[in-house]
């Protein structure tokens, strides 16, 4: 059973949300409940994927070895060689699901959410080596983090620390209602945006231009701004609903968009789409490669290091979407979009060629705009058919 695929999957988890609810009103804490419905939901998600179920046990108990073995180790040592192994191991799950296609034809390694689960994996471990997390997890909060089943196929990626405070916290009643009703809320937007406008969107525009034909700018450009707001109604009602879930079950997951479409550069998008997507790239990834670089010195110029480290930021993002041409395009795409503003910001700040006021504002956002949808009309591989 497809997450929020189905109206028959909302009911479902209406009736076991109900105990969540009723206790959650009268100011209870009921997480053990809600550890126990997890694992009945996530086992209507893999009701017809026995393979899938296999995959998720074998991950899990991968995970679960590496990050308590670690944070042991952590508590007594901290040699630099283990961490980078244990967060190799912690990845090598992932990095088999994404190779295993070109050698056979079947990918016994993946299953649904697995990326997901690898980013809180990793993060773990991350933060164990940082000092963050100091002490044991109890596994059963451990395996409830990790495979939390609201957001497990398509995030959003929380941290740790932050859903440990929500998941340890007793809500008062009143909190609860405004959990409830933010919740409730947040679920409707999903239906607007996902089964309705998302539903049309693609239903009315993107099937009746399955192809675009050489010659026929105006089909191509229809297809680029249809399908970029398809994936983003699309993806926002899915996280709504993601969000909104978390919510009735007193988990603040964070949001993933922010009115992207109004960004003024290609720094704010990155700001507001899949926001904890990128956050997590830029937290694990640039941050420490650009602090690794600074520290070793390999490089003196500040430019260089932070636009070397967009182009390994967005490089990664693109194969972590699939191996196929149009992501590893895609994310070369958007790295030279970075490293060029980043360009043009410095550039700007010594020049001032181009002023902040309302009218250079709008300009900016429909500049941005029209730049993100053609990237993501690199994302949806049609100019390489």
């Amino acid at each position: 059973m497809t997450p929020y695929g189905s109206f028959l999957f909302f009911i479902i988890l209406g009736i076991l949300l109900a105990p969540t609810i009723i206790f959650g009103l009268k100011g209870k804490n009921v997480r053990y409940y809600n550890m126990v419905m997890s694992v009945i939901v996530l086992a209507l998600i893999f009701s017809n994927d026995l393979h899938g179920v296999i995959a998720l046990c074998l991950f899990t108990i991968w995970q679960l070895l590496l990050i308590k073995g670690y944070i042991s180790y952590r508590l007594k040592a901290n040699s630099g060689i283990v961490f980078c192994l244990t967060v190799v191991a912690s990845i090598l799950p992932l990095v088999i699901s994404k190779l295993l296609p070109f050698f056979a034809h079947n990918n016994w390694a993946t299953f649904l959410g697995i990326s997901y689960l690898t980013f809180k994996g990793v993060q773990l471990i991350l933060e164990t080596r940082d000092g963050l997390i100091k002490k044991q997890i109890p596994i059963s909060r451990l395996i409830y983090f990790i495979v939390f089943f609201p957001t497990i196929s398509s995030g959003p990626i929380d941290r740790y620390r932050r859903f440990e405070k929500d998941e340890q916290k007793t809500w008062t009643k009143e909190e609860y209602q405004d959990l409830l009703y933010t919740g409730i809320n947040k679920i409707f937007l999903g239906f607007l945006y996902k089964f309705i406008i998302g539903y049309c969107i693609n239903t009315y525009i993107i099937l009746k231009l399955p192809f675009i034909t050489s010659g026929h700018i105006s089909q191509s450009l229809l297809y680029m701004y249809a399908y970029s707001l398809y994936l983003f109604f699309d993806f926002a009602g899915y996280t709504a609903f993601a969000v909104g879930i978390s919510y009735i079950m007193g988990i603040k997951s964070p949001e993933n968009f922010n009115k992207p479409f109004i960004s003024r550069n290609i720094k704010d998008f990155w700001n507001r789409w899949h926001m904890s997507l990128s956050f997590w790239f830029r937290d694990y990834v640039f941050m420490r490669f650009v602090f690794w670089m600074t520290k070793k010195k390999w490089i003196k110029n500040r430019m260089a290091v932070s636009n070397i480290g967009y182009v390994l930021l967005f490089l990664l993002m693109g194969v972590w979407h699939g191996l196929a041409l149009q992501y590893i395009i895609y994310g070369l795409y958007h790295a030279l979009l970075m490293t060029g503003f980043n360009f043009f910001e410095k550039w700007n700040k010594k020049n001032k060629w181009w002023p902040n006021n309302k009218w250079t504002t709008v300009v900016s956002i429909v500049v941005t705009f029209h730049f993100v949808c053609f990237g993501f009309l690199i994302f949806s591989g049609k100019i390489f058919n």
